[in-house]
């Protein structure tokens, strides 16, 4: 048949399709034809979806930040000097730093919250679509951060108790959401009483849990070079049985306590080995649990070690890919490289943030708007988990340490609040298409813009992404090189403005496995194929 009339054609069928009524004694429709390159993916997307670590949405919770204590005049008491506990307005500011406890003074200014307020705004974690709540370390330490742990045994009395960890487990559990804990293992705090027992007494047996010596500055060796974080001598079996090898351990008895994962600080000074060890603990504990590490190098070699690394990397890659420090085809070789050479599976459970704890929020990061979204497109589209730093969702604001861990501004949960409609939107996506949480990776051939596919075995699961991060509109023929994508094939734009219903636009047509299509400068488009259009005819009806 001639091309161009069989196109004329499609069109006018489209144009004037009327809906038929159904006919139950109509033939059965044929089941689509999976291929022999389907075949080999047979059950591989099947079984990523059963595990609740790939492409997760999680959300990040300071516990003293997030929700004012119902209670507060009733726990004063643990606040004391030089602690300070401040009003819930108040942002957090630099402080001095004291010698004698060898830290600064912000990091024991204290804001109150606990276990038990969070639990009364789940709610709004829920409604933002979050699959997993990951909480900053809720052990007993000396700080407000709690990455100084004293007894990793005992929450801090501040947050509450192990039997509010529980509850808020069972909580999330019934809302079909995991929690994932933070695991502090490399070091400990000084004014823990294991160290201050083995710094007292050369011959006290926890005096090998530490590294002691006179080539150290206070005479035990700190992580990078703190002197409130003694070191744990990983090395003694001692210490490893004690945070995860026996069954009363800390990993695996939280594991037991309702927790699904664990997060570990600095992960890459625990090495690849005790990693490993400590991983398959987990596993074994709670087979399907969550291991993911603070690992801020090339991710390659450190599975299956880790279950999943924090995207630092792709993390950069987004960020000067969008402020134009980076070309958008260099963005997409290196992002095409690290998943190639890591493998999609470490990558789909790998948490990909823009902003946390250790960062300026994303909205300091990017105070322009065009930027800011297009870094959160990609961080949703892109394989992995996206992580989303608690308040992020409503636009707040925050420099560097201690900046960016401000009190939770309940005051802008609201519903035109724009950042938190668009962050909702995201979400939505990111959960609803089957090949963002699940699917493949591959390149887009294009000349000026960062352009990638996600895919699965299924044609209609496909989603295309086109960003263009430049100050000019981009026009550009694209290669599509998805063989399952047939011929005149209209675009479904997932993510586009809503258009003049008098002047609708024409949608994006892929001809011969080629898109012409025009991005808008610092702009996007996020694609999929129809493969069911009006009329009756569709040429899927052969493919899977």
């Amino acid at each position: 048949m001639n091309k161009r009339l069989f196109l004329t054609t499609l069109a006018l069928a489209a144009a004037t399709a009327v809906a038929a009524p159904v006919n139950p004694k109509a033939a059965p429709k044929a089941a689509p034809k999976a291929n022999r390159f389907d075949a080999a993916l047979a059950g591989t997307f099947e079984a990523r979806e059963k595990d609740w670590r790939n492409g997760a949405v999680v959300y990040q919770v300071l516990v003293d930040r997030f929700a004012p204590s119902a209670n507060l005049d009733a726990k004063r008491y643990l606040y004391p000097a030089p602690k300070v506990l401040r009003k819930w307005d108040e942002l957090p500011r630099a402080g001095k730093y004291l010698p004698d406890a060898k830290l600064w003074s912000h990091e024991i200014d204290f804001w109150g919250g606990d276990l038990k307020s969070l639990a009364t705004k789940l709610d709004h974690v829920q409604e933002l679509g979050a699959d997993v709540l990951y909480l900053n370390p809720i052990h007993l330490a000396y700080t407000n951060h709690k990455y100084d742990a004293l007894d990793y045994q005992v929450v801090s009395p501040e947050f509450g108790t192990r039997e509010d960890v529980k509850a808020l487990a069972t909580d999330l559990h019934r809302r079909h959401m995991k929690l994932v804990l933070d695991g502090v293992f490399n070091h400990m705090g000084r004014n823990a009483l294991v160290f201050k027992q083995a710094e007292a007494t050369p011959n006290n047996p926890y005096r090998q849990w530490f590294v002691f010596g006179p080539q150290y500055e206070g005479g035990a060796r700190t992580w990078a070079l703190a002197q409130n974080l003694p070191e744990l001598n990983l090395e003694n079996p001692q210490v490893r049985d004690h945070i995860y090898a026996r069954p009363d351990s800390v990993v695996r008895s939280y594991l037991r306590d309702g927790a699904d994962g664990w997060r570990l600080d600095v992960a890459f000074d625990i090495g690849p080995d005790f990693l490993n060890e400590l991983t398959q603990a987990a596993h074994r504990e709670k087979p399907g649990s969550l291991v993911i590490g603070e690992i801020a190098n090339y991710p390659k070699e450190w599975f299956p070690a880790v279950d999943g690394v924090l995207g630092f990397t792709l993390r950069q890659i987004i960020l000067r890919t969008v402020n134009g420090q980076l070309e958008p085809r260099a963005a997409a070789r290196m992002v095409e490289r690290m998943v190639q050479e890591t493998g999609i599976e470490p990558m789909l459970k790998s948490w990909l943030y823009l902003g946390n704890h250790d960062t300026a929020r994303l909205a300091t990061t990017l105070p322009d708007e065009r930027q800011r979204r297009l870094a959160q497109v990609l961080q949703f589209t892109l394989p992995g988990s996206p992580n989303l730093y608690y308040g992020d969702e409503l636009g707040m604001l925050g420099g560097e340490d201690p900046e960016m861990r401000a009190p939770m501004r309940w005051d802008q949960v609201t519903p035109d609040n724009a950042a938190l409609t668009w962050t909702k939107r995201l979400v939505q996506l990111h959960r609803s298409e089957r090949a963002l949480k699940v699917g493949n990776f591959r390149l887009l051939e294009s000349q000026r813009l960062l352009a990638f596919e996600r895919y699965t075995d299924r044609a209609r699961d496909a989603v295309l992404v086109l960003v263009n991060p430049s100050s000019a509109d981009v026009t550009d023929t694209v290669l599509i090189p998805d063989s399952k994508i047939m011929d005149n094939t209209r675009l479904i734009d997932l993510l586009g403005v809503p258009q003049d219903a008098a002047k609708p636009a024409e949608p994006p047509r892929v001809s011969s496995a080629l898109l012409q299509v025009t991005v808008p400068a610092g702009s996007f488009l996020v694609l999929k194929p129809d493969v069911a259009p009006p009329g009756g005819y569709t040429n899927y009806k052969r493919v899977q």
